[in-house]
């Protein structure tokens, strides 16, 4: 395994998917929820939106300990300059799902590394999403599944919703909620 992983690392989130990926690479870590506000600012750009609330998580977390590597990330869904988070219930998710049907949407992951007593790096990385045409009685049912329930944007492409999604331009990962090979990079320099 590659030094650069060997180092154990603070999951700045509670985000199982987020675990799941950093698990399936063979990273050892811990996770510790930061528990942030995730209100846009007034004009803010999804990109500028990802990153500060990545930077933020890391930056939560870092300020309690006196060592390590804390990873922050946030995830995205922008669709016509829209920015959707999680939805708040289940006919938010039905909305949400609405907007992006039939249409191309972006998909934003902000990382944030920072060590403790040192300086930060933060980037993002962004995927485009196709969804195929949905009826409402397709959008009803999977929502039924509760799997939209604390998604970016209503869904979960590694799930059920993977029945909907026609085409993706880009990092598969970053969809899932976290774009690993840009988080390596980020550690590695």
């Amino acid at each position: 395994m590659a030094n650069h992983l060997r180092e154990k690392l603070i999951l700045a989130s509670g985000s199982p998917r987020r675990k799941e990926l950093l698990t399936a690479v063979g990273w050892e870590f811990e996770a510790i929820t930061a528990g942030i506000d995730e209100s846009v600012m007034p004009g803010e750009d999804p990109a500028t939106y990802v990153q500060r609330l990545a930077k933020s998580k890391a930056e939560a977390v870092t300020a309690k300990m006196d060592h390590g590597l804390v990873l922050g990330a946030d995830t995205t869904v922008v669709v016509n300059g829209q920015i959707l988070g999680q939805p708040t219930d289940d006919d938010d998710a039905k909305r949400m799902l609405q907007l992006l049907n039939d249409k191309w949407h972006e998909v934003l992951t902000g990382v944030a590394v920072l060590r403790v007593g040192a300086e930060s790096r933060v980037a993002y990385e962004t995927t485009r999403v196709r969804f195929a045409e949905m009826s409402d009685q397709e959008i009803d049912w999977y929502v039924s599944t509760g799997e939209p329930r604390g998604k970016a944007g209503a869904y979960g492409i590694q799930g059920a919703a993977g029945l909907f999604i026609k085409e993706i331009q880009g990092d598969y990962f970053n969809i899932v909620g976290l774009p690993i090979r840009l988080v390596y990079e980020l550690i590695k320099h």
